[in-house]
Parts: structure tokens; C-alpha cells; sequence
């Protein structure tokens, strides 16, 4: 079979949404006749928000998965691994000046981010296995955007080979960008390298058609190279789980929360719903920080609220499957039409309602109205949001599965599969 060589920063034993994305792929592209090969950095050097040793399960032993060092940047921010910031501080709201100062560092001194320590042990590795393996094939895929100047300096090496980058979120877009204080110049640098990047690479995935859109308007003529190829979910993960209709009316939302996903709206809907005297349970699964906990128990009261920390995919799909409705919030940013958060998937594949914050006519919103799975409001639809909940309470909480299987991993791995080849 052919190979393809998959360069990721994140692989199991790291946990969250971007790991599974090329580790699904990995599963399934030796049915379209691909033998995958992956690279990655080696967890002892690794600097990982989450980990989950579950996942490593999913990865047949037939695929090789190489790895190296890597200087670990994050050591000077914090040398307790378990401290490590998601997306690079964004979900730190921490403003004392002592916060603050690590962000410009990391905004200005580590770009396009700390995780660059990787890539010339990377790049080392990668010219070793493609002049062994007879590599002819490369993707990189990203966040990490570091990730893809490894793929940018093989590409320069090696000009013959077939470079895919695969960018999952946007770049210097990116919704929490400007928490790190980026000079003019910082900025200068990270879209050079955005744009040469864009540039260079022989054929670019995104994830929704608003990202490739903010792409292509980066550089001209390249949109006919960028496909969109979504995240999706592994009908595998659901495979011998059932599905409960919990006594008690619940919300789940899985993932990290920030304050740039506004809440404000849904727990009002919620109080009033609270008050005309119907009961619920909301639940959390993962990180939350204690501000918006304090402003959630402040609407919701305590015996209404529960708080699960981070825990393993499999356990956080058998909590979506014990759910009545799924909470599902979109960053409030100016790019937030173009966010299709990896979750969506496995809400859709779980087949409970969906209750989406976000804009309405982003990519998220027609996805789930196109999969009839759900309805998506506006921050602010404070009279639409409790109807929804009103409704839901009263009927059972069933859709058809069929109508999200365009998005099973297996299938995506097939339209990778027609783009490698």
C-alpha cells in the first residue's frame, strides 16, 4: 500500500478533540489502501493540557508511531506538567501582572508558539523516515501552528514530496489571539509565516467552509487547493452503549469553558425556568473556571449543578448518552462563525437534541440544522433559549442517527484518501 507520513504534536497520551481527529484517520486510511506512519513528540518532553490513556487504545498495532524530544518551553511558565494552559493560556483569566507579562512573553518571544521546541527534532526524524520509509506523502496537522513550519522546511528539502497541511482552527485569527499582547512586529512575523505556509503546501485542509474562506482571502489563488474535510465521530466509540432517558430533565455540556463563551443568556433562560418550577440538573464535564461556576451556582443554585472534572473520551460519551439535551456554546469572537468545535460530532452521533449558543448563521448552526439535530440561538435569546427547554421537557429526546453519517470518521477517511491520492 501507500504511505503517508502524519506529523502531530498531539497524539495519545494526550487527550481533547485534536488528537482524535488524525488518530480516527490513522484507524481507518489502511481500508482505502493508505498505510500510515506518525510522528509525534515523545509524552516525557511533551507539554499536553490533558491527557487520556484511553485513547491510545483505538490505534491498531500495525501503525508505526515514531517519536522524539523536544525542548519543552512550557517548563519556564510553570514545571508542574499538570499546570500546562489549554490553547496556550486562553482559558486563563488570571489578569495580575505577573499573568499578563507570561502572556506577551509567549505572544512575542515564542512565535507562532512554545511548542516550536519540537520541530527541530521533528524535522531531523521526518528527513530519516522519508528517505527510509520512501516517503512520497506529508501531512502536518495543527494547532500546534508550529506544527507546520516543520512541513514548510521538509517541503524546502524535500520538493518533490506531496505536502498536506491540515489546519483544524485559524491562525493569527484565532479567537483568544490578542491575549497575548502581540506586538506589530509579532504579528508581522506570524502571518508571514501563516501566509508562507498557505503558500507553499501543495494542498490545505480546514475543518468548515467559513475557515477556508478566511484562508483563501489570505493569499490569492489558493482556493482551489483548500478542501474541507470536518471532524466527525467514530461509530466505534458508541458501539454496545445505550441509551438512557435520565428521570431527572439533564443538560450536559462536555469541554472546557472560558469567559469567551457566553453563558449569560442560557442560565437566565434557565432561572426562569427554575422558577415557574421545573426541575433540572445542568452538568458540566471538564475544566470550568471558578468564576463562571460562581455565576452558574449564583443562577442555578447548588442542588441543580453538577461539576465533573476532566475525564476519558469513552466516560464522556456514556454522559452525553445519559443526557436529555446537550449544551453546546461557540466563542463570542468576530471569526466565531467560522468555529466547528470537534464535540458537535459526537453530540450528533449520541442523538440527544442539541442546544447551541452561537451565531446562527455560522457553519456550526448549518450543520445542525442540516442534520435536523438540534437548534442554535443567540447569546442573547434569553424568551427562545427557555421555550426550547420548555418543549424539551415535555417530549422525548430522540432523532434519527442516520441523518449525521456523513460525518463518521470511517467515511471522512475516505474523502482523505481521494485527496492523497
Amino acid at each position: 500500500m501507500n504511505k503517508v507520513l502524519i506529523i502531530t504534536y498531539y497524539w495519545p497520551p494526550s487527550g481533547g478533540a485534536g488528537v482524535q481527529r488524525w488518530l480516527k484517520f490513522a484507524k481507518y486510511l489502511p481500508e482505502f489502501g493508505w498505510t500510515p506512519l506518525v510522528l509525534t513528540v515523545d509524552p516525557d518532553y511533551a507539554a499536553y493540557p490533558v491527557t487520556d490513556d484511553s485513547l491510545g487504545n483505538d490505534l491498531p498495532t500495525s501503525v508505526k508511531v515514531f517519536k522524539t524530544p523536544a525542548t519543552d518551553y512550557f517548563r519556564i511558565y510553570n514545571k508542574d506538567k499538570s499546570k500546562i494552559p489549554s490553547a496556550g493560556f486562553a482559558n486563563n483569566v488570571d489578569n495580575t501582572p505577573k499573568a499578563k507579562m507570561m502572556r506577551f512573553i509567549r505572544g512575542n518571544f515564542f512565535i507562532p508558539d512554545p511548542r516550536k521546541g519540537w520541530n527541530k527534532f521533528a524535522i531531523r526524524k521526518a528527513s530519516e523516515i522519508i528517505e527510509t520509509e520512501g516517503i512520497r506523502n506529508v501531512i502536518t496537522t495543527s494547532p500546534p501552528h508550529s506544527t507546520q513550519l516543520i512541513g514548510l522546511k521538509i517541503k524546502r528539502k524535500y520538493p518533490k514530496i506531496n505536502w498536506i497541511a491540515d489546519l483544524r482552527d485559524p491562525w493569527t485569527d484565532i479567537y483568544y489571539y490578542n491575549q497575548f499582547y502581540p506586538t506589530f512586529i509579532s504579528r508581522k512575523i506570524d502571518s508571514a509565516y501563516e501566509k508562507s505556509v498557505l503558500k507553499t503546501a501543495d494542498r490545505i485542509i480546514t475543518v468548515g467552509p467559513s475557515l477556508k474562506a478566511s484562508f483563501s482571502s489570505k493569499y490569492n489563488a489558493i482556493e482551489d487547493k483548500i478542501e474541507v474535510i470536518t471532524n466527525g465521530y467514530d461509530e466505534d466509540d458508541f458501539q454496545g452503549l445505550i441509551q438512557t432517558n435520565p428521570e431527572l430533565f439533564t443538560i450536559t455540556y462536555t469541554g472546557t469553558l472560558s469567559e469567551a463563551y457566553p453563558i449569560g443568556g442560557f442560565l437566565e433562560a434557565l432561572h426562569r425556568v427554575k422558577e415557574i418550577g421545573k426541575e433540572f440538573r445542568l452538568r458540566f464535564i471538564g475544566t470550568v473556571p471558578e468564576k463562571i461556576k460562581e455565576l452558574v451556582l449564583l443562577k442555578t443554585g447548588n442542588s441543580s449543578v453538577e461539576f465533573v472534572p476532566y475525564v476519558d473520551h469513552s466516560t464522556a460519551v456514556k454522559y452525553m448518552l445519559s443526557s436529555t439535551i446537550l449544551l453546546l456554546i461557540i466563542p463570542d469572537h468576530k471569526s466565531n462563525k467560522s468555529i466547528i468545535t470537534g464535540k458537535l460530532f459526537e453530540y450528533i452521533a449520541s442523538a440527544r437534541p442539541i442546544l447551541c449558543l452561537g451565531p446562527s448563521d455560522g457553519d456550526t448552526a448549518e450543520i445542525i440544522k442540516s442534520c435536523e439535530a438540534g437548534k442554535t440561538f443567540n447569546y442573547d435569546d434569553i424568551n427562545l433559549i427557555e421555550d426550547f427547554i420548555l418543549a424539551s421537557i415535555h417530549k422525548e429526546p430522540h432523532r434519527d442517527q442516520n441523518k449525521g453519517s456523513i460525518y463518521s470518521r470511517k467515511e471522512l477517511s475516505g474523502k482523505i484518501s481521494e485527496i492523497l491520492n
